[in-house]
């Protein structure tokens, strides 16, 4: 971890800011941003765009309640040359919540929702890197559609978590229960933090995973001013507050692991020693197994780090993410 001198302000944090810009953490500096809107349906997905507007991007994917910051103490290590688009999920970040009434099935609306940049874009054969959640997604995409990926890096993860059904059915009606109340939890009860607090909220929300500049730099997409409707000072959490129930509609691991058997691309998998624990001891194994009998190649590395090591100690794996990409074409 690194050492601790303090929260930034307010004031330097810019918690909402707009298009190209430069910043430096670590004395290192940043590749030239901007920020971008991609219009969907339901409102817009957000997200940062690291590099030449005139190369297809490698698309970078969060995790759970994270949002497209994750990847900002990543992106200034790699090489300049490889453009990345990190994009806030629905209901995260900068992007649009969900409309009232829908729920939110992370492991499945991800796999549609890039479909959606792909062809927004116009883009044939992709990339992505994704981290927890994003890695998963980028397993379904690569599985989905095992023929339109070139390759991806999946970080602490093998691909959606196994779940035990049984488990999931025995808990399908408190979500429900949880879903409805959440939907109709009060505007003027949102809770709006002191910028010291929310931060404080946020390193304990993670649980050692992540250090004061790393819950720093989620913030920055990750909390906005409280609204004045509210009548409050301070800040409020950005993302939807549906994601919590969010996990319903997982999969068993004879699911994941026949999903694993239709990739074909290149695939960097980097796992965090100790990182995230998972309830069955075979499914990360087991899920990387698979995915060696059918894929053009699997690099497995294991690097000491918590479950966020990109966004903490992004250095231990910056050369591993560099040498992956230089080989992509």
């Amino acid at each position: 971890m690194m050492e601790e001198t303090g929260k930034t302000t307010p004031d330097k944090v810019s918690l909402s800011n707009g298009s190209t810009s430069t910043a430096a953490v670590n004395g290192a500096a940043y590749r030239s941003t901007e920020e971008i809107e991609i219009p969907v349906p339901w409102g817009t997905v957000a997200g940062k765009w690291w590099g030449s507007r005139q190369k297809q991007p490698v698309l970078a994917l969060h995790g759970w309640q994270d949002n497209a910051g994750t990847f900002d103490r990543l992106c200034p290590l790699l090489p300049d040359e490889v453009p990345i688009l990190a994009i806030d999920l629905p209901g995260h970040g900068k992007s649009s919540h969900y409309p009232k009434g829908m729920h939110y099935y992370v492991f499945w609306d991800g796999i549609s929702l890039i479909r959606r940049i792909v062809h927004y874009y116009g883009w044939t054969k992709i990339w992505l890197l994704g981290h927890s959640l994003g890695g998963a997604l980028s397993f379904m995409y690569a599985a989905a559609f095992p023929d339109d990926v070139e390759g991806f890096i999946s970080i602490d993860i093998a691909g959606p978590p196994a779940r035990c059904h049984r488990k999931q059915a025995a808990n399908l009606g408190e979500s429900i229960d949880r879903f409805l109340r959440y939907e109709t939890f009060p505007d003027l009860k949102t809770p709006c933090y002191k910028y010291d607090d929310a931060i404080d909220v946020v390193l304990a929300a993670y649980d050692g995973s992540v250090d004061l500049q790393s819950a720093e730099v989620l913030s920055r997409r990750g909390m906005v001013p409280a609204p004045a409707h509210l009548n409050k000072e301070g800040f409020c959490f950005s993302r939807d507050l549906r994601l919590k129930v969010a996990l319903m509609g997982m999969l068993s691991l004879e699911q994941i692991l026949a999903h694993a058997e239709r990739i074909k691309c290149k695939v960097l998998n980097i796992r965090a020693v100790p990182g995230l624990q998972f309830d069955n001891p075979d499914y990360y194994p087991s899920v990387v197994e698979a995915m060696s009998k059918s894929s053009d190649k699997v690099v497995y590395l294991e690097i000491p780090g918590t479950h966020h090591l990109h966004l903490t100690t992004p250095e231990r794996i910056s050369e591993h993410v560099t040498d992956f990409l230089y080989n992509r074409n």
